[in-house]
């Protein structure tokens, strides 16, 4: 976790200046969003758990959701309160939320799970599983693959990172052992054009009961 707040402190600014609008080349991923947005409704708190710099975060909050955006990264959360101040961030840990039990109608792991050892995952799903209401959902977004990418000297700066790529099937396994039901699995193929060097994977998951 040190490394992982010491990486995006380091890099916040630049990329958030380098990411704006992340969402604008990917009308899967927009439709994706518009689908969760559509299901979760109106009225009840969603968390953007590791927001980075707010840009879903935003979008989630155009789509008409009522949401807020967590962050280990007090630059990021800085970044986020300058780009979208009527927004509601703050600075924390998603594997130990503030939060009290059921108290979420939805919450988003948008590319967040992927700095958390695959042995640390079960808590952190059953951390998400814990605060979202019964029979709520959970979005997770992260790359496919078994190798990590090691991201070394981004931007030019001193800092290093591995990048965890998982397979939808075990993340799968993952959740359904945290008292989760798997609703959808998609799979988006790297787009080259995109800079991407992976596929795209996302789940749609709800908590039983």
């Amino acid at each position: 976790m040190t490394d992982t707040r010491t990486f995006y402190d380091t890099i916040a600014e630049d990329y958030a200046a380098h990411f704006r609008n992340p969402l604008a080349d990917r009308p899967l991923e927009r439709a994706l969003l518009a689908a969760y947005a559509e299901q979760v409704g109106a009225g009840g708190q969603v968390a953007d758990l590791g927001c980075g710099p707010g840009e879903v975060t935003a979008y989630l909050a155009g789509l008409g959701l009522s949401v807020f955006g967590l962050d280990l990264s007090e630059s990021m959360v800085a970044v986020a309160r300058r780009d979208f101040p009527a927004l509601r961030f703050e600075q924390g840990s998603m594997r130990e939320l503030p939060l009290a039990d059921g108290s979420l109608a939805g919450v988003v792991s948008w590319y967040s799970s992927i700095h958390t050892p695959v042995d640390e995952l079960p808590d952190l799903f059953a951390e998400f599983h814990r605060v979202l209401a019964p029979g709520r959902r959970l979005l997770l977004a992260f790359q496919v693959g078994d190798a990590p990418l090691r991201l070394e000297r981004p931007f030019g700066l001193p800092v290093t990172l591995d990048f965890l790529r998982r397979r939808p099937e075990q993340m799968a396994e993952l959740l359904s052992g945290a008292g989760f039901a798997l609703r959808s699995s998609t799979v988006r193929e790297r787009e080259e054009t995109l800079g991407e060097s992976a596929p795209q994977a996302f789940l749609l998951a709800q908590k039983e009961g």
